[in-house]
């Protein structure tokens, strides 16, 4: 593998890794809490902890997108088909957030400061499905980068027919 292809697979791992563990960590700790406990706790601390999360989370989707799609562009054959669809699936999970998740912190932030409207469970519901989905497309964007690695690597086999003096 070319030096810049690998340093580009390496950044886009890592994107990829932290995106779909964030968002892992989120589903299988936080929602579960969220749920656990009073909605005036839910909301107080759902509300403060978006402040500091959007801009972190975003962040970390177009780190992933970038590296994802840079390393569509530099690969070749089959690492690049899996970079593309790992690109497209982070940029999968950028959208969900920004025309699902974001507008409903947006009515989390106004109950906080007021009351929660009747039919609220039903909100929550469908905040924790876009949950999923964009955690999902993060975690499949991750394997597909995992994926390209293991297929842009020379099996031991191949190495040694094409080396037999390093056996």
């Amino acid at each position: 593998m070319r030096t810049r292809v690998r340093y580009l697979h390496g950044a886009a791992l890592v994107a990829t890794g932290l995106l779909a563990g964030a968002f892992g960590y989120g589903a299988a700790n936080v929602v579960p809490t969220f749920g656990a406990v009073p909605l005036d706790v839910r909301l107080t601390f759902h509300t403060t902890m978006m402040k500091v999360n959007e801009p972190v989370m975003q962040s970390a989707m177009a780190l992933a997108i970038l590296t994802t799609f840079g390393l569509a562009v530099a690969a070749r054959d089959l690492p690049r088909r899996l970079a593309s669809g790992a690109g497209a699936l982070a940029l999968a999970s950028l959208l969900i957030t920004v025309f699902g998740n974001i507008p409903l912190h947006a009515r989390f932030r106004e109950w906080a400061a007021g009351q929660a409207p009747v039919g609220h469970a039903e909100i929550f519901q469908r905040w924790e499905l876009f949950h999923t989905l964009r955690t999902l497309t993060a975690l499949a964007a991750f394997v597909l980068i995992v994926v390209a690695a293991v297929a842009a690597r020379p099996s031991t086999r191949a190495a040694v027919a094409a080396h037999p003096s390093t056996s």
